[in-house]
C-alpha cells in the first residue's frame, strides 16, 4: 500500500469519494564548449566542472552541408525558382571581422518574398541560411523570418560580433518588437526556428546597450550549439546571452554562457533546457515569469546568484521550475527565492531540486529580501521541494459490513528535503543521472557519405506516389552512410518500412505525405501504420533527424509512426527534432476554405476534415530516446490570408506501451481528440517537460463523437462523465503503468467551443490527468489551465484547481502514487 513518502509533513487530509470505491468482503551524450576562438582549448579539452561537454568541432574539415549538392523545393508554394538554401557571402558578407556584414546577411535571410510583417505565418517561404566560418561583425540585428534556420559551420563556429556601434536588442532577432506592446508575430504563433552553431559575441558593445539573442519563440524551435560571449563583472552590467520575453516553446540544449549580467532571461510558458554551462555570470538563470520550466544537466561556475526566482516578490509570477542533475561551483547563492509561508499565489514559486549538488556553494536556497537560508548548500541534494505536494494511497473504510476500497490523497504546502523516487536503473548514467544525449551535427562524416533521395530518383514534388521509391532508396542505404532527405513533400500510399540500422538527416523538415485517399489508410476501424521503425522484437539502431510526417487530407485509419525497434545501446535508437503535423498548411487538404470551425451550430464532424487514427505509437517491444519533438493537429490556417481557426479531428496523440527505457525530452502533443498522452501497460518511461492543449472545438463535438473508443487500442470511454466538460482530451493518461517519472507537465484547456470565458471559472475541462490501475507514478511541476481538476486516480479526484493557484496555471510541485 501506498505510504507518505514526505519527510514531516503538517497537515494531512484523506480526500474519498464513496460513490466510485471498490468493495469485497474481504481485504552521454556530446554537448559543446566554446571554440579555439575564446579558451584556446585542445580539440579534446572540456572546461572544468562541466557536465557532458566534449568538444566536437575545431577540426577546420568541411562540413558536410556546405558541400551537399541543394536540390531541394517548395512544392506547395507559388515560386518553382524560390532558393531553400542560402549562403551569407553569397549575398556580399564578407566574415573578416571588420567589414559591416549586417545589410549582406540580413539580404540573404529577406530574399524570395518571405513572411515579414505584418504576414503572421507561412509554410511556403522557408530558408536555411548558413554561415561559413568567419567573424562576422554587424552593427543592428540580423531578424530570423518566420520558418528560419541560421545554421553555422558546425566544424569551425562562425563568430557574430557586435561592433561597438551597435543598436538595436540583440545581435539575431527572432521576433522585432512593435510600437505598443507589439512584435512582428504572435509570440505563441512564432514556430519553426532553428540556431545551431555560432559564437555570439558583443563584448565590444557597451555594457547595459544590447544581448546576444532575442529568443521569443513557440513550438517547432531549438537552439543548440551556441557560445554566448559577454562583458565580465563590473557594476550595471546588463548584457545577456539570451533575453526571452514570452513565448511557448520546447527545446533549447548545448549552451555556454561566458560572462555578462544575466546568462539566460528566461521567460515563456515551458521548456526543456539541457546541457547548459554558465562561466562568470552575475546571475546565470533569471527567471522572469513561466508555467514550467525543467532545466536538465545545468552547470554553474562561478556567480553570484545560479538561479534568481524574485520576481513578483511576494505575488510570484515563476510558475514552477524543476532543477535536475545539476552542479554549482563557487556560486555565493544557489537559488534566490521569495516563496514563504505569506507568498502568492499559493502554488507560485514552485521549485523541485532533484541530485543537486552545490560545490562551494554555502547557500543552496536563500529567501529574498529577508536573506535568510533555507536549505545550507556545500552539500548534494537528492531531492528538496518548495510547493503544493499529494501523495495518493489506497484508502480503506466499512460499509454495510463490507470492506471498501478508493484512492485518497494526503497534501500540504512544504519546502523542505523529501524522499527522492525509486529511480529505474535502465533510464540512469553510472552516476545515478538521467540519461541524455544531443541531436547528432554529423560534423565528421565526409559529404559523400550522405546519399540524396532525390539523386537517387524520389520526385518529392507532394503529387507522385513516392512510396516504392522512398522503400526502394531506404533499403539501398548502407551502415556507413547516411540518407539524406531533400527538402520537398514525398507523397506515401503504402506502409514505409525503415531498415535497421541507418541514419536519416532531413533538410529543413522534409514532408513525408499520408496519403489519405489510399484505401489502407481511411478505415479508423482498421487503422494501418504508414512508417514503422523496426518490427515487433527487433533490436538495433536508428536516428532520425529533422523530418515532418503529415496527413494529405483525411487519413482516418492512419498510424503515423509505429516504433517496435529496442535500442541496443542507451539512446542509439533515437530522433530528434522529428515532427508529426496535420492540416492548416498549403497541400494538406485539411485548411480554413473545408475546414473552418463552426462554433456557433451543432457540429457533427465532416470526413473530410479528419487527421490520422494516432500519431505515434511506442509498441511494447521498443525502447527509444525522442527530444523537442512536436505532434500538432493544426488549430489555426498558417498559409491562407484569414489564418481562421479550424476543426480537425485527430484521434489519439501518443500512446507509450513500451517496457523502456523511454526518454521523452521537449515533447509537444497537441489538439487529437481522445488524448494528447496515453501511457498503457508501460514501465520505466522518463519525461522532461511535457506540453498539450485539449482541442478548441470540444465540446462541440465531444471527444468521442469522431473516434468512438477501441477497447484493443485501451482508448479511454468516459464512462465517467455526467457533464458536458468532461469527454474532452485527456492531456495526460496513464493506464496500468508503473515507473513513470514526469519533470514538468503544463496541459491547458483553453475553450470550449472556441469560448475563452470558462477561463475565468477554471472549467473548461473537468478532468486533465488520469491514474488508472497504476503505481509507482512520480509527477513533478504538473501545471494545467482551465481544467476543475489537475489529477483523477482511478475516476477519483484528487487534487483540484481551486486548491492549487499559480497565476495563470494551477500547479503541483509533486503527485506521487508509489
Amino acid at each position: 500500500m501506498a505510504g507518505l513518502r514526505l519527510l514531516t509533513l503538517l497537515a494531512s487530509v484523506a480526500l474519498l469519494l464513496c460513490f466510485f470505491p471498490s468493495c469485497s468482503v474481504s481485504s552521454a551524450s556530446y554537448g559543446t564548449v566554446t571554440s579555439a576562438y575564446v579558451h584556446a582549448q585542445s580539440d579534446t579539452e572540456g572546461p572544468l566542472h562541466t557536465t557532458n561537454h566534449v568538444k566536437r568541432y575545431g577540426s577546420g574539415a568541411p562540413y558536410w552541408m556546405s558541400q551537399i549538392p541543394r536540390q531541394g523545393k517548395v512544392v506547395y508554394g507559388t515560386n518553382s525558382s524560390y532558393p531553400v538554401w542560402r549562403n551569407v557571402k553569397d549575398y556580399g558578407a564578407k566574415g573578416d571581422g571588420v567589414t559591416d556584414d549586417t545589410d549582406a546577411i540580413n539580404n540573404a535571410t529577406f530574399a524570395g518574398g518571405r513572411c515579414q510583417y505584418p504576414c503572421e505565418s507561412q509554410t511556403t517561404a522557408p530558408a536555411i541560411v548558413y554561415f561559413p566560418p568567419g567573424t562576422y561583425a554587424i552593427s543592428r540585428p540580423l531578424v530570423m523570418l518566420y520558418y528560419t534556420q541560421f545554421i553555422g559551420d558546425a566544424n569551425s563556429l562562425p563568430v557574430i560580433l557586435g561592433l561597438p556601434n551597435f543598436y538595436g536588442i540583440a545581435l539575431l532577432d527572432s521576433d522585432p518588437y512593435l510600437p505598443y506592446g507589439l512584435s512582428w508575430y504572435a509570440n505563441q504563433n512564432n514556430m519553426w526556428r532553428q540556431v545551431r552553431n555560432f559564437v555570439l559575441d558583443i563584448r565590444q558593445i557597451p555594457k547595459g546597450t544590447a544581448h546576444c539573442l532575442h529568443w521569443q519563440v513557440a513550438q517547432g524551435t531549438s537552439l543548440q550549439n551556441i557560445v554566448f560571449e559577454m562583458t565580465e563583472g563590473g557594476d550595471n552590467n546588463k548584457q545577456m546571452g539570451i533575453f526571452m520575453d514570452n513565448g511557448s516553446a520546447l527545446y533549447l540544449e548545448d549552451l555556454i554562457f561566458n560572462g555578462g549580467g544575466v546568462g539566460f532571461f528566461s521567460g515563456n510558458q515551458q521548456f526543456t533546457c539541457r546541457n547548459l554551462t554558465f562561466n562568470n555570470c552575475q546571475t546565470a538563470i533569471y527567471q522572469n515569469w513561466n508555467w514550467l520550466f525543467a532545466y536538465k544537466d545545468i552547470v554553474i561556475n562561478n556567480a553570484k546568484i545560479g538561479i534568481d526566482m524574485t520576481q513578483g516578490g511576494d505575488v510570484i509570477t515563476t510558475g514552477s521550475i524543476s532543477l535536475q542533475d545539476a552542479t554549482m561551483n563557487n556560486v555565493e547563492i544557489g537559488v534566490l527565492t521569495t516563496f514563504s509561508g505569506n507568498s502568492t499565489p499559493a502554488s507560485a514559486g514552485t521549485l523541485l531540486l532533484d541530485n543537486v549538488n552545490f560545490v562551494n556553494t554555502p547557500v543552496a536556497v536563500q529567501l529574498s529580501p529577508s536573506n535568510a537560508t533555507i536549505l545550507e548548500g556545500n552539500q548534494k541534494i537528492a531531492s528538496w521541494a518548495q510547493g503544493r505536494v499529494y501523495t495518493a494511497y489506497e484508502s480503506s473504510y466499512e460499509e454495510n459490513n463490507l470492506t471498501c476500497y478508493g484512492p485518497a490523497a494526503k497534501f500540504d504546502r512544504v519546502q523542505q528535503l523529501v524522499e527522492p523516487p525509486p529511480k529505474s536503473p535502465s533510464l540512469l548514467t553510472p552516476d545515478g543521472s538521467f540519461y541524455t544525449r544531443s541531436r547528432p551535427q554529423y560534423e565528421g562524416v565526409p559529404v559523400e557519405n550522405f546519399i540524396s533521395i532525390k539523386t537517387y530518383g524520389c520526385a518529392g514534388d507532394g503529387v507522385t506516389d513516392d512510396t516504392a521509391c522512398v522503400q526502394s532508396f531506404l533499403n539501398s542505404i548502407r551502415t556507413d552512410q547516411i540518407a539524406y532527405i531533400d527538402y520537398g513533400a514525398y507523397v506515401i500510399r503504402d506502409t514505409i518500412n525503415f531498415p535497421i540500422p541507418i541514419k536519416v538527416q532531413g533538410e529543413l523538415w522534409p514532408y513525408f505525405m499520408v496519403d489519405g485517399s489510399a484505401p489502407k489508410f481511411s478505415d479508423q476501424n482498421n487503422p494501418q501504420v504508414a512508417f514503422r521503425v523496426g518490427q515487433p522484437g527487433q533490436v538495433g539502431d536508428i536516428e532520425l533527424v529533422e523530418i515532418m510526417f503529415q496527413t494529405l487530407g483525411a487519413a482516418p485509419g492512419a498510424i503515423l509512426m509505429e516504433w517496435n525497434l529496442a535500442q541496443s545501446s542507451p539512446g542509439s535508437a533515437a530522433m530528434f527534432d522529428v515532427h508529426w503535423r496535420v492540416g492548416g498548411t498549403n497541400g494538406t487538404k485539411l485548411q480554413s476554405y473545408n475546414c473552418r470551425k463552426t462554433p456557433n451550430v451543432p457540429t457533427s464532424p465532416k470526413a473530410e476534415c479528419y487527421g490520422a487514427f494516432l500519431l505515434l505509437h511506442l509498441t511494447r517491444s521498443s525502447s527509444m530516446y525522442m527530444a523537442n519533438n512536436w505532434g500538432w493537429v493544426s488549430d489555426h490556417e498558417m498559409d491562407l490570408a484569414d489564418h481562421d481557426q479550424i476543426n480537425l479531428y485527430n484521434g489519439r496523440g501518443v500512446l507509450v506501451e513500451s517496457q523502456g527505457p523511454v526518454w521523452m525530452l521537449g515533447t509537444s502533443f497537441e489538439h487529437s481528440m481522445l488524448y494528447n498522452y496515453q501511457i498503457a501497460s508501460a514501465k520505466e518511461i522518463y519525461i522532461s517537460a511535457i506540453q498539450s492543449e485539449t482541442a478548441y472545438m470540444q465540446n462541440n463535438p465531444n471527444a468521442i463523437s469522431p473516434y468512438p473508443p477501441l477497447s484493443n487500442w485501451n482508448d479511454p470511454t468516459f464512462s465517467d462523465c455526467f457533464t458536458v466538460n468532461c469527454p474532452k482530451t485527456w492531456g495526460l493518461r496513464i493506464f496500468n503503468s508503473t515507473y513513470i517519472f514526469a519533470y514538468g507537465a503544463g496541459m491547458y484547456s483553453f475553450f470550449n467551443n472556441y469560448d475563452s470565458g470558462c477561463l475565468a471559472t477554471t472549467n473548461c475541462q473537468q478532468k486533465m490527468v488520469s491514474v488508472e490501475q497504476s503505481q509507482g507514478i512520480y509527477l513533478y511541476a504538473v501545471n494545467t489551465v482551465g481544467s476543475s481538476n489537475l489529477v483523477t486516480v482511478d475516476q477519483v479526484d484528487l487534487v483540484p484547481a481551486i486548491s492549487n493557484a499559480n497565476g495563470f496555471a494551477d500547479t503541483v510541485a509533486i503527485f506521487e502514487y508509489p
